[in-house]
């Protein structure tokens, strides 16, 4: 493991995630678990999320994108509320799950919508 690729991605991830859901994912990792948390953190968020050639905002977007044409709900719900924190709207947000549905399948861009609005409720916007 890149020590400092690690700890450019804990400060990108916990900024972006939230120091709650972080903190909580790396306490509850165990033996099998912690190399997954510790890829995750240096390789997404240490070397790619750092990266100077797109804003977190622009990441954001894109990965709402994927993660809905990808149909990765329990993904998706996070990244909506990372958007949301990178100043992604709940409009931009809606039309990002417009293209998925469009794009990748109406199965892909409704269940997208409803990981979206579970999200929007709870976060109470």
């Amino acid at each position: 493991m890149n020590k400092e690729l690690f700890e450019k991605g804990l400060a990108v991830r916990r900024a972006v995630a939230g120091e709650r859901l972080v903190d909580e994912a790396l306490k509850n990792a165990d033996d099998f678990s912690m190399p997954m948390q510790e890829l995750v953190t240096e390789f997404c968020w240490g070397a790619v999320w750092t990266r100077p050639g797109l804003d977190r905002r622009s990441r954001s977007i894109l990965n709402l994108g994927m993660l809905g044409a990808l149909n990765r709900p329990d993904e998706l719900a996070g990244h909506i509320r990372a958007a949301i924190t990178n100043g992604v709207t709940k409009d931009e947000v809606r039309e990002c799950l417009l293209q998925v549905a469009v794009y990748a399948g109406m199965p892909a861009g409704m269940g997208s919508f409803k990981v979206a609005r579970k999200v929007f409720e709870e976060m109470g916007i």
